[in-house]
């Protein structure tokens, strides 16, 4: 496996609705609740409160007033129906509802995690599912007024919205448009809730006080508004707008603020109107709202905009770095700032599922701590570092691409294969955008980004990738390549012997299995796109000797016991010959552990150019028991020059076991014994050879593991010929897990190491695995993305050959 858990998606949730037949009853239907609803309507349902990961504590249900008059709810209920149609329990209204407002219910919560709803109009103890279930809404006399359904409920108008999540809502596309159909009248997107303004069920206040304040008096100069719950009025300019995605809203800005001078030093001059997203961006308004706090960040909610004159433009603020702290960061929040100098992409993977590219201020990426400095106190100085230069580029959408259908029918923004958005690349602001705060600190766009060609997109890329391994020298070439669960057999094959899960594209279709004992694609179809990136890949690096990493070790599957070991492998050097070519693999050595993992390491080469000499070695040591045993191979090259052994190594994960506390991840103690069985193994058993340790070491360049290997006689092979280089991308920071070290015998061989960066630095939207997940097709027959770690090359010079 790769050094940390494994990052797929969860499945498509595809609702089945039976069709009546001629004589039969339909199981269940997906018809309308009523006519379509011209008063109250249910304007949004989230039920993951005080979960994992959730922004409020408690679940709730909100209703609007579509109406042209208030509305009493007296009698009126709400009630919660699981995705089998049990009921959840239900809840009394009262008080009355305003036309144009909104009505907040709180239910239930979980742990306590997230902040606390608005006070809510009436409040109930209905526990409701995160993902899947309904809530329908019924009058006095018990008319079913509307409904809604999510994920896999049994009942919905229409279609079902998307399921929901901890940290997501269904809330109405426009302000309490009812059409019928869940699907197209909710996005799922981040919790809004939003209350009448009264306490309790009771009768609002009809002629509530309402407060003059500028913009800034707003927002104050702390991290939460002073004016909290009251009622203002104020002036703005619109400065972003975002009618789709599921912001559905806009920031306005005091007018004639920005530019180089700020007259309200410490207090921003912009803020959100929440359900305000039919202005233009230049128009002037007089807002009444009332002010609430989203998170952390202020906003306007119950918005009356009034068409303002004379309003002097507002000038984005320049910013020429990435104010440092919360509170630097507080006096720009919701204001439209100009970004000046070059920014670098150090975390693409939320690319894909949120829109979102993480940036570092300056010409390089960030570097994972460990990987620069020594663990301990110097690396918690580095990381701190790192977190001051960090900042969010969004898309101005809070749409989930794995999970919503209206996203993924909707081309994620930024990324192409001519603007691959790859991490270490560099991007520029040709365009103001929004400082504001949704989970972390973004720029925002002012406006939803859609594709890599959007007018919205405020910046400008480079397209950085590698077209060809790098130039190492020498006249023989050894490299090592992790092929992200290279497996032939396939889930299919498994889910007819015992259940096999899958993730599956935005059709229903499976792609990739889900924790199976099969790592891999789940299809021929699949299997069929992964292979054909390695084997490009693999063409592409020029190398005569491969080590390889999480290929399938095809005597482990336990549903097709007594299959040839080296099965996977000789499927993989067919498909290398296809057409013309002399690979060929290592064959296992007659010994082999006794319970082995589904993956291995293995060898290949090129016949015409190296041959192996005598049989291969396996180190049986119990340090590898819960990792990959290593495997030793001695090389020749044909005719000519000094034979060198070569070890394959692949470590224990940080993923799983014991975190020793030393900032190394999980299961340093286990790589530490491994790094040591394997050194005393190599300077014993092969103590007169000229012997490369190469592989995935799970460990980046100054933990433990790497010292003692170092400490043993060997040199790190990248860090002398490719300062810099990462194999590895994690949690927008980059570093080498992936390493080739010489001994002393070894290393007057080498001519020259390098990383050949086509699968790190990439956005993971462009593997095999993510195929068909959005409108836009990804996938390429290209070495890019062909796996999540980069191949590393190393040049030899053998005496009796010339350079290729």
């Amino acid at each position: 496996m790769s050094a940390f858990s494994r990052r797929t998606c969860a499945a498509l949730a595809v609702p089945l609705v039976a069709l009546p037949l001629a004589g039969a009853t339909a199981l269940f239907a997906a018809a309308p609740a009523s006519a379509v609803s011209t008063t109250v309507v249910i304007s949004e349902v989230y039920g993951g409160g005080g979960n994992a990961g959730a922004p409020f504590q408690n679940d709730f249900i909100e209703l609007g007033n579509r109406g042209s008059v208030a509305l009493s709810l007296a009698g009126w209920k709400v009630e919660y129906f699981s995705a089998a149609g049990n009921s959840g329990g239900s809840t009394t209204l009262s008080g009355s509802l305003a036309a144009g407002k909104t009505y907040l219910v709180k239910q239930g919560g979980g742990a306590g995690n997230g902040a606390v709803l608005p006070e809510p109009d009436a409040a109930g103890n209905i526990l409701m599912s995160a993902t899947n279930g309904r809530v329908d809404l019924f009058d006095a006399s018990g008319t079913l007024v509307d409904r809604i359904g999510f994920g896999t409920a049994n009942l919905f108008e229409g279609t079902a919205t998307r399921a929901l999540s901890n940290s997501t809502a269904a809330a109405r596309n426009v302000t309490f448009v009812d059409t019928d159909n869940n699907a197209a009248d909710f996005t799922v997107g981040t919790p809004t809730p939003q209350a009448s303004g009264g306490s309790g069920g009771t009768d609002p206040d009809p002629t509530p006080t309402v407060t003059k304040a500028t913009i800034a008096e707003i927002q104050g100069t702390g991290s939460t508004s002073p004016m909290v719950g009251k009622q203002v009025e104020t002036t703005g300019v619109v400065t972003a707008v975002y009618p789709t995605g599921g912001f559905n809203g806009a920031y306005l800005q005091t007018p004639g603020t920005g530019g180089g001078t700020d007259p309200t030093p410490g207090a921003s001059d912009g803020l959100f109107v929440f359900r305000a997203a039919d202005v233009q961006i230049g128009q002037c308004y007089t807002v009444t709202a009332t002010v609430s706090e989203f998170g952390t960040q202020t906003q306007l909610g119950d918005a009356t905009l009034t068409a303002a004159s004379d309003c002097a433009a507002v000038t984005p603020t320049p910013l020429e770095t990435v104010p440092e702290t919360d509170a630097a960061k507080e006096q720009y929040e919701g204001m439209l700032v100009q970004p000046r100098g070059t920014y670098t992409i150090t975390n693409n993977y939320a690319l894909n599922q949120y829109g979102q590219v993480g940036l570092a201020v300056g010409d390089e990426p960030l570097y994972t701590a460990t990987d620069v400095v020594l663990p301990g106190a110097a690396a918690t100085a580095y990381e701190a570092e790192n977190k001051r230069k960090y900042i969010t580029l969004d898309d101005g959408s809070s749409w989930n691409y794995m999970s919503n259908r209206t996203a993924q029918a909707s081309a994620l923004p930024y990324l192409s294969q001519e603007e691959p958005m790859r991490t270490g690349s560099q991007v520029s602001f040709a365009k103001p955008v929004i400082l504001d705060y949704r989970f972390q600190w973004n720029y925002q766009p002012t406006g939803q980004v859609v594709g890599s060609t959007d007018s919205d997109d405020p910046v400008t890329t480079e397209n950085d990738r590698e077209l060809t391994a790098p130039a190492v020298g020498g006249n023989l070439k050894l490299a090592t390549f992790n092929v992200l669960n290279y497996f032939p057999d396939l889930g299919a094959t498994e889910d007819t012997y015992k259940n096999c899960p899958y993730y599956a594209d935005r059709d229903g279709v499976p792609v990739t299995t889900n924790f199976c004992e099969v790592r891999g694609a789940w299809t021929a179809e699949a299997f069929k796109d992964q292979e054909t990136k390695i084997v490009t890949a693999i063409k592409g690096l020029g190398a005569d000797v491969i080590s390889l990493e999480e290929i399938e070790n095809s005597a482990a599957i336990s549903y097709l016991p007594g299959q040839p070991r080296d099965k996977a492998l000789a499927t993989l050097v067919t498909a290398l010959n296809a057409g013309g070519g002399q690979w060929a693999y290592v064959a296992s050595p007659t010994v082999t552990p006794s319970n082995e993992d589904v993956i291995r390491t293995a060898f290949i080469y090129r016949a015409d150019r190296v041959m192996p000499l005598e049989a291969s070695q396996i180190l049986l040591d119990g340090a590898f028991a819960n990792a990959r045993y290593p495997l030793a191979q001695k090389f020749k090259a044909l005719n000519a020059g000094s034979p060198f052994v070569v070890i394959a190594n692949h470590f224990k994960s940080k993923g799983s076991g014991a975190d020793d506390g030393t900032g190394q991840g999980n299961a340093n103690p286990s790589r530490v014994a491994q790094a040591k069985a394997l050194t005393t193994w190599a300077n014993t058993q092969f103590a007169d050879e000229a012997v490369f340790l190469v592989g995935d070491f799970n460990a980046y360049s100054m933990e433990d593991p790497i010292r003692i290997i170092e400490a043993a006689g060997y040199t790190n092979l990248a860090k002398a010929f490719d300062e810099g280089s990462a194999s590895y991308q994690f949690d927008g920071r980059l570093g080498s897990l992936d390493h080739g070290f010489a001994n002393a015998k070894a290393l007057k061989m080498v001519t020259g190491a390098g990383v050949w960066d086509i699968n790190g630095d990439e956005s993971v939207a462009m593997q095999y695995s993510r195929r068909n997940y959005n409108v836009t097709d990804f996938f390429a027959a290209t070495p890019f993305s062909s796996s999540d770690h980069d191949p590393l090359l190393i040049g030899l010079s053998v005496e009796g050959r010339g350079p290729r």
